[in-house]
């Protein structure tokens, strides 16, 4: 795991959520390697139509799965996701806010960081 991994916006990658644990190293942080084909690199703040969309799509973050130590996502929760889940429910008009801090600089290589940040996530009164 590279320790000195950037952010989308050039900075240290941040954490992007401990609880629940994310990120493809279950780290906190949404750092890649050669193994992570999915590519866990987009933090995002799910939501309930997300959350439906990526079911659809055969990939259920909501149900428990305690044999993973995966307690399953609600909304408002931060999750690592896959550049290319992210893109296709951009495309599909319910892609997830993104933590731009937390978002690994590979996601570039997907989707552009001016659709990240027309998605950017900004807390209450900021």
């Amino acid at each position: 795991m590279d320790t000195t991994a950037r952010n989308v916006l050039g900075g240290p990658l941040r954490a992007c959520s401990y609880d629940p644990l994310t990120g493809y190293f279950r780290d906190g942080c949404c750092h890649t390697g050669p193994h992570d084909a999915g590519r866990h690199v987009i933090c995002a703040k799910v939501t309930a139509e997300f959350l439906a969309f990526s079911r659809e799509r055969g990939n259920d973050l909501i149900t428990p799965r305690p044999e993973w130590r995966f307690a399953g996502l609600k909304p408002g929760d931060r999750w690592c996701l896959c550049a290319l889940r992210w893109k296709e429910a951009l495309q599909a008009g319910v892609a997830p806010p993104v933590i731009l801090e937390a978002t690994h600089e590979a996601a570039l290589q997907v989707v552009s960081l001016a659709e990240l940040q027309a998605h950017a996530w900004h807390p209450a009164g900021t």
